[in-house]
């Protein structure tokens, strides 16, 4: 994902709410297409008998959908280095949603990741004169999806083709009333823009099924790492491929995030250590 901005840009001329409904529109042909190839329909009939399940990916796709919109949006205006802050703060929000949805009980190393991210937090409130509130919505809004998906009864493939068909709907109707009062990429935009607009189902579908089947081949600890590649992606392109300002005082917050992800790591890493030295 943290090359995903260059892909942003390309649709630059295309309102971000516009570019999410043909996201969640391509996704879904993509979703579904997998499925057939797959052959995976099973799950569909018990899954819309059970409401509270239904309710549940209602409220997983808003969150998604919201998601989606806000770093878009981000992307669009110059705000790359904001929405990599949010994906870097992503695993200690994870920290502490597990603490208060799931009784998991942090250890002192993860809790003290969480205080230093915290600090940095606020320092980059305090040097805004504002609160961080697009890092801080990415974060929380794919935190909270993250939570919802962990105790879903659905694996990676269903849950996206569920939840981009809960969207779908509302999405077509948009584009099609943009499309009939003569507004929209689809009436107005040139071959190149529907190119790239078509693209945007694959480019979200496979890197979000990706990381749900490597989360279940590979280590905690090993995940962790690979989550931090794509916001330091995402930041290098921010202040060095579209010159973001980027203030030396914002430098001190983001120092203290990440410290905080060095100690969740290393923590991570030598508790996994540490284990597997007990069972040998």
């Amino acid at each position: 994902m943290g090359p995903v901005p260059l892909y942003f840009r390309q649709v630059a001329d295309v309102p971000s709410l516009e570019v999410v409904m043909h996201r969640t529109w391509w996704s879904l042909v993509f979703v579904l297409a997998a499925l057939l190839v797959r052959r995976q329909w099973a799950w569909m009939g018990p899954v819309l008998r059970q409401p509270r399940v239904l309710g549940a990916f209602v409220l997983s796709a808003l969150l998604l959908s919201g998601n989606w919109l806000t770093y878009v949006w981000a992307v669009q205006n110059q705000h790359v280095v904001d929405a990599s802050l949010g994906y870097f703060i992503l695993p200690l929000v994870n920290v502490a949603l597990g603490f208060v949805f799931l009784r998991e009980r942090p250890r002192a190393g993860q809790w003290m990741a969480v205080a230093v991210a915290a600090a940095g937090v606020l320092w980059l409130t305090v040097q805004a004169g504002r609160l961080p509130w697009i890092a801080l919505v990415l974060a929380l809004s794919f935190g909270f999806y993250g939570l919802l998906r962990k105790v879903a009864v659905l694996g990676a493939l269903e849950g996206l083709a569920l939840e981009t068909m809960m969207l779908a709907p509302l999405a077509a109707a948009v584009l099609g009333y943009w499309a009939w009062q003569g507004q929209g990429a689809l009436v107005q935009g040139p071959a190149v823009t529907l190119g790239w607009l078509l693209l945007a189902g694959p480019l979200t579908a496979v890197p979000l099924l990706l990381f749900a089947a490597g989360a279940r081949r590979i280590p905690m600890s090993t995940l962790g790492i690979l989550q931090y590649i794509s916001p330091s992606l995402q930041f290098a392109l921010g202040v060095w491929v579209f010159h973001e300002a980027f203030e030396s005082a914002r430098l001190v917050g983001f120092v203290l995030i990440w410290a905080a992800l060095c100690v969740y790591t290393l923590e991570g890493w030598w508790t996994v250590r540490r284990a597997e030295a007990v069972r040998t």
